[in-house]
Parts: structure tokens; C-alpha cells; sequence
């Protein structure tokens, strides 16, 4: 739920781009769809109600979705300010490349890397599972940021947008496989341990 709830707001960016020169009319206001800059607004207020909804579905504030609002009303409010797209166009790069930073740096700090600190209470794994799904996020988080500047500067604004939308959806899928590939033979194993426990 809280992964499909994610999605929403870079849908509504992706469509909301596809309306440009159309007019929005919602009750009395009615506004005429700019491209890029009316996209980015509906974003800002989308991710702010997603998170609103996922901290209260959820009871507590996810930081990630926290980070991921801030990054979003910043790198979302220079575009609009500045009427410049690069702003909006290099927030997933930055954000990307934040957290696989965050991830690698985590890996050395400490006995237990980020996703150890992050999912060690729900799952029990051997340290180089932990190690392996720790650079699997490090790689998917430095990958997709720097395919979004590849696509951004190598490609039209309407791809970028496309590709933003599709990529979110196909890298996310992508990472979930991968990582219950990783963890899966564990859970079996562990399940296996505590019946023989009884």
C-alpha cells in the first residue's frame, strides 16, 4: 500500500505534463496547464498529502517520505521560482545519490550497515546477506541517478518526464525482486529452524 501510495504523485506529474496548454477547471478556479511548471506544482502538493496519508495510515512519520518531501518542495520550488526545469530535473539524481551515500558511508560506520539498522528487527540474516543487499541498494541508488541525468541532458523534456514515471515503477519492481531473490532462501531456512525448534 505505502509503495503504490508513492507512485501517485509522480503520476499525477506524469499526466498532468500531458495535459499542457489544457485547461483545469475544478470548481470556481481554472487554471491553463504549463507544461513542466504546472506538473511540478501538482507535484509538491501531491507528495505533501501522500505523506500525510502514509504517516497516518502508517501512525509515524516514515523519514524517507519525509526526505523525499523536502527534496521534492526544494529541488520543486527553485523550478517554479526560477522557471527553470533543471531544478526539478536533477532532484531524483541528487536524492538518488544521497541515499546511496547515506548507504555506503553506513556501511562502514558501526557493526550494521543501513539496511541491517533498517529491517534487522523484522528479518534475521547472515552478515554477508546483509553486506550484498546493502550494495545492491548502494548500485540501484547510484545506477538510476545517474540514468536520470543521461535521459534529462540526452534526451527531450517529454521523454525525461516518461521515463520518470516508468522508471520509478520498473526500477522499484526490479530492486523487490532482487532483494526477496537475496533474502527468500534465508526466510525458508529460518522458518525450517525455529519448526525444528518445537
Amino acid at each position: 500500500m505505502k509503495q503504490l501510495l508513492e507512485f501517485v504523485p509522480i503520476a499525477l506529474f506524469f499526466i498532468v505534463y500531458q495535459l499542457d496548454g489544457e485547461t483545469l477547471a475544478i470548481g470556481g478556479w481554472s487554471h491553463v496547464v504549463d507544461g513542466i511548471y504546472t506538473a511540478t506544482a501538482v507535484l509538491i502538493a501531491a507528495t505533501a498529502v501522500q505523506v500525510v496519508v502514509a504517516s497516518y495510515l502508517a501512525r509515524r512519520l516514515d523519514k524517507r517520505s519525509a526526505w523525499t518531501l523536502l527534496a521534492v518542495a526544494v529541488f520543486g520550488g527553485a523550478t517554479l521560482i526560477l522557471r527553470d526545469q533543471t531544478f526539478i530535473q536533477w532532484k531524483p539524481t541528487i536524492f538518488n545519490w544521497a541515499l546511496a551515500l547515506a548507504f555506503t558511508a553506513f556501511h562502514f560506520i558501526g557493526d550494521r550497515n543501513l539496511m541491517e539498522r533498517t529491517l534487522g528487527a523484522q528479518l534475521q540474516l547472515p552478515k554477508a546477506v546483509w553486506t550484498r543487499l546493502n550494495v545492491l541498494w548502494i548500485a540501484n541508488f547510484a545506477i538510476v541517478g545517474a540514468l536520470n541525468l543521461w535521459v534529462a541532458y540526452g534526451f527531450s523534456e517529454a521523454t525525461w518526464v516518461s521515463y520518470k514515471l516508468y522508471s520509478a515503477i520498473g526500477f522499484t519492481l526490479l530492486l523487490t525482486v532482487l532483494t526477496a531473490v537475496l533474502v527468500s532462501p534465508h526466510l525458508k531456512h529460518a522458518e525450517t529452524s525455529s519448526g525444528d525448534s518445537r
